[in-house]
């Protein structure tokens, strides 16, 4: 039986309450499609709502928006903000006036532009979340995962389980409407048919440096393009990067970010995953199942309003250690690992990396798909993602 979407209580529920009644101005970021419009309409239904995707309501937005907004003396949901980001000085003097928590609830889909400018135009004013698709806890909700390369091709994306779409129609949907278009609208995109072929080799390259000369060689335009196209991607939440970290560490490391996406359902049938049982055999079935677990974790902090502070570690003699938690001054190791049966040398990287850190580190866990759960540093991955108060304690 599939619930609907709209009665699911999200995560970052609670975080959001906690922010609107501190705060004039809350606005939630996050890729399309993850549910930002149903989680601000659910949690204030009395707020008048308005789209500025749509065209007319844009188009009246930016002719009077001293009019536009003195009809909204309760504040209201604008949804889309970044297509009319000039109502934002004019949010600014109203909750200036008028200083009431919860005036008004902005979504955003692109970054850093719009990050930018809410910082400057409501410096104080705003509280700002992150919503990324459902986490492992909220699809509990429609489905029990046991195999979580079924997870790693569906993805999570809230309509994708709400109506129990099938998962090829919707990505080849969700590149052509929301990708492709929005890539559009920030960059000049003179050749959709190398864009995609971008697309497809980033997917197939998901979890690993990134190599712009490389890039650039495979899809045939320049360095300085293939910085665009990520950027843009990264603006828009199709991707995300994985920084290095190198501070206080005297040894010589790579600085080069790893690339991950948002989704990884998106990033598997970019890469032309259709089936479990292809993602379990495809060569970039390490890189996915790194991925979801990196993703699952990010979502849980930015869930509970935290900061991700997560990165990888890796020195120029290849030691390296798959994912890094801050947790105040402390460095959390993680291993992942998607063999189902545990090794003992998954543990090198970890204790390499605690003789580099000394003191700065935690003995760190690892997190791989048997079944079984030595101990909670060597944890079968579902035991420990399933339970976010074990993320929240122990990450």
């Amino acid at each position: 039986m599939f619930y609907s979407y709209c009665m699911i209580k999200r995560e970052i529920t609670d975080e959001l309450s906690k922010a609107s009644s501190e705060y004039p101005v809350v606005t939630i970021f996050g890729p399309r499609q993850s549910g930002k419009t149903t989680l601000a309409q659910k949690n204030f239904p009395k707020k008048k709502y308005h789209s500025l995707e749509d065209p007319d309501m844009r188009l009246t937005s930016q002719q009077d928006p001293r009019g536009f907004l003195g009809g909204l003396p309760d504040g209201a949901i604008l949804d889309e903000i970044q297509r009319v980001p000039e109502l934002l000085s004019y949010i600014q003097g109203i909750v200036d006036t008028k200083r009431s928590p919860g005036q008004f609830i902005l979504t955003g889909s692109h970054q850093p532009e719009l990050h930018q400018a809410v910082s400057q135009s409501l410096a104080g004013r705003s509280a700002i979340l992150t919503l990324l698709p459902f986490s492992m806890q909220e699809l509990r909700k429609y489905k029990h995962f046991s195999d979580p390369f079924e997870l790693i091709v569906k993805g999570a994306f809230p309509r994708l389980h709400q109506e129990n779409l099938e998962p090829e129609r919707f990505f080849n949907s969700y590149v052509q409407t929301y990708i492709e278009r929005d890539v559009r609208q920030m960059i000049n995109l003179k050749d959709l048919r190398r864009f995609q072929m971008f697309l497809t080799l980033l997917a197939g390259r998901v979890g690993q440096l990134i190599n712009y000369t490389s890039l650039s060689n495979d899809v045939g335009v320049s360095s300085t393009t293939i910085k665009d196209w990520i950027s843009v991607l990264i603006a828009s939440f199709v991707v995300f990067e994985l920084p290095p970290y190198f501070e206080n560490i005297s040894k010589r490391l790579v600085k080069s970010p790893k690339l991950y996406f948002t989704d990884t359902g998106l990033a598997a049938h970019l890469a032309g995953i259709r089936s479990t049982e292809q993602a379990t055999r495809d060569p970039i079935r390490g890189g996915l199942y790194e991925n979801m677990i990196i993703l699952e974790i990010m979502k849980q902090r930015l869930n509970h309003g935290k900061k991700p502070d997560l990165f990888f570690y890796r020195d120029t003699h290849g030691n390296e250690v798959d994912l890094l938690i801050l947790k105040g001054r402390t460095l959390i190791p993680v291993e992942i690992k998607s063999s189902s049966t545990f090794n003992d040398e998954f543990h090198k990287g970890i204790e390499n990396f605690n003789t580099v850190a000394g003191n700065k580190s935690s003995p760190g866990m690892v997190l791989y798909n048997g079944e079984r759960s030595f101990s909670f540093h060597e944890t079968n991955v579902f035991n420990l993602l399933l339970h976010p108060e074990k993320i929240s304690s122990e990450l």
